[in-house]
């Protein structure tokens, strides 16, 4: 446990990206951001599918229904970035990343960090916090 670590939380982000219409006005990485500020300080693990938010390459497709698009969607790169140039720690998990072809640092977002799985799990006692998002 570091110093900085014990006046921190970690968020645990499982859930990857689950539409436009249920995340336009609030996703998962905002909420992060809005912990982030309020609490003092903020780690966040991505596992499952959400580590596709760490892919350099991601892109949210644009929402149609019928003849109209809707852009108004959320992008987890820029969540992502918003996070990381707040000061919060992002990692996602070497087993997932690999399970969702996203193998070498080069992959991931600047600034995302790779664990091997269940590592962070030793550190969750030096957390002030731990939930899921």
């Amino acid at each position: 446990m570091t110093a900085a670590e014990s006046t921190r939380a970690l968020a645990i982000v499982e859930r990857a990206y689950r539409g436009t219409v249920e995340t336009q006005f609030s996703d998962a990485l905002y909420c992060a951001f809005l912990f982030h500020r309020h609490l003092g300080g903020l780690d966040v693990l991505l596992r499952g599918p959400a580590v596709g938010y760490a892919a350099r390459a991601a892109r949210t497709p644009p929402l149609r229904l019928g003849g109209t698009t809707f852009s108004t969607g959320t992008e987890p790169g820029q969540g992502l970035s918003v996070l990381l140039e707040s000061g919060v720690g992002v990692w996602a998990e070497e087993p997932d990343l690999l399970a969702y072809g996203l193998a070498g640092e080069d992959s991931l977002l600047p600034g995302v960090r790779s664990v091997p799985g269940g590592s962070m799990t030793a550190r969750w006692s030096g957390y002030r916090a731990v939930f899921f998002l």
